[in-house]
């Protein structure tokens, strides 16, 4: 990591000094997915429009497949101003704007048009705004669609099927009481080693949404798969403030522009990625299953309770999400 930040640092203050001797303004644009994954595609829409738009004064460049580091390390160099756009997790960036710590609780969103609803209105835009505090300025959000559990021999058709079950989580404790509160055992475990850990039996299962279920290869060895969608946190598009505030009223509309069209391309994007998505777990084998939600989502009501109790000052927040039609 010490080497990436070397050469991101060389590099950006190269490219600070090429700026005094052109109009041009290159933009380092990091993000953790692959190449063919809608998180890239909708990156490159925003690539296209904002080089349209400002007629190539206004360029990107993409670094995927965490080039430049970790989601966290790569926010740490946004808010020193050495990378210019970061894609992350919201469950993430939570770890630096509180405000984001509402977009993971548990059934937080009724549905899916509830919950764009929400990002893409008052509430949605004033979370993004509150990243500024820390020096990172949310620009919109992406599509990350909703996590939902898959299993290797036993079915979950309701939340009594998770008694007894090791499910790994990510290394959060809102994850880690979601699935306690649900009857499950909440094993936190390193991403890279699930495939072999459901493999072996080290855990029974995992959640995720379907594109990273079939990209990692997870439904090779899990056979399950229950369309519970308990949680459905955004990924955010995030610009370091160091560079926001060096750029024009009319450079910051462009970008914003560019953004928001990059967000609605990366939703039709996601949508037709889980479709195949789908499609090849379903050919592969794996059972679907679509249980009754209302049944998980008041098995994580103590979820919530405890988040309120914890982040009382989000609590008003919590609220007004729920009042979003």
């Amino acid at each position: 990591m010490k080497l990436k930040l070397l050469i991101c640092i060389l590099s950006v203050v190269c490219l600070q000094s090429c700026r005094q001797k052109s109009e041009v303004k290159t933009f380092f644009i990091s993000h953790n997915a692959q190449q063919s994954h809608p998180v890239h595609q909708g990156i490159e829409k925003l690539q296209e429009v904002l080089e349209e738009k400002s007629n190539g004064k206004l360029v990107v460049k993409i670094f995927p497949d965490a080039q430049l580091g970790s989601e966290r390390e790569v926010l740490e160099l946004l808010q020193i101003g050495s990378v210019a756009i970061a894609k992350v997790s919201a469950a993430t960036l939570s770890n630096f704007v509180p405000e984001y710590n509402v977009l993971a609780v548990p059934y937080v969103f009724r549905d899916k048009a509830h919950k764009f609803s929400v990002l893409e209105g008052p509430v949605g835009k004033e979370i993004l705004e509150k990243g500024s505090d820390f020096w990172l300025r949310g620009l919109c959000y992406y599509d990350a669609g909703s996590r939902s559990f898959y299993t290797k021999t036993k079915a979950i058709r309701t939340p009594d099927d998770l008694k007894g079950l090791k499910i790994r989580v990510m290394n959060d404790q809102m994850s880690i009481n979601m699935v306690n509160a649900l009857g499950g055992s909440a094993t936190p475990m390193a991403y890279g080693e699930l495939y072999t850990a459901i493999q072996q039996g080290v855990v029974d299962g995992a959640e995720n949404n379907a594109p990273s279920f079939v990209s990692s290869n997870h439904y090779e060895v899990s056979k399950y798969y229950t369309l519970d969608e308990h949680s459905s946190i955004p990924d955010v598009l995030v610009i370091s403030t160091k560079w926001w505030d060096t750029l024009t009223a009319e450079e910051q509309q462009w970008l914003q522009e560019a953004a928001d069209a990059s967000a609605e391309a990366q939703k039709e994007y996601w949508r037709l990625s889980v479709l195949e998505s789908m499609k090849i777990a379903k050919e592969s084998g794996v059972e679907i299953i679509i249980p009754d939600k209302s049944l998980f989502a008041d098995k994580t009501e103590s979820v919530m309770e405890t988040f309120e109790a914890d982040y009382p000052e989000l609590s008003p927040l919590v609220n007004r999400i729920k009042a979003v039609e």
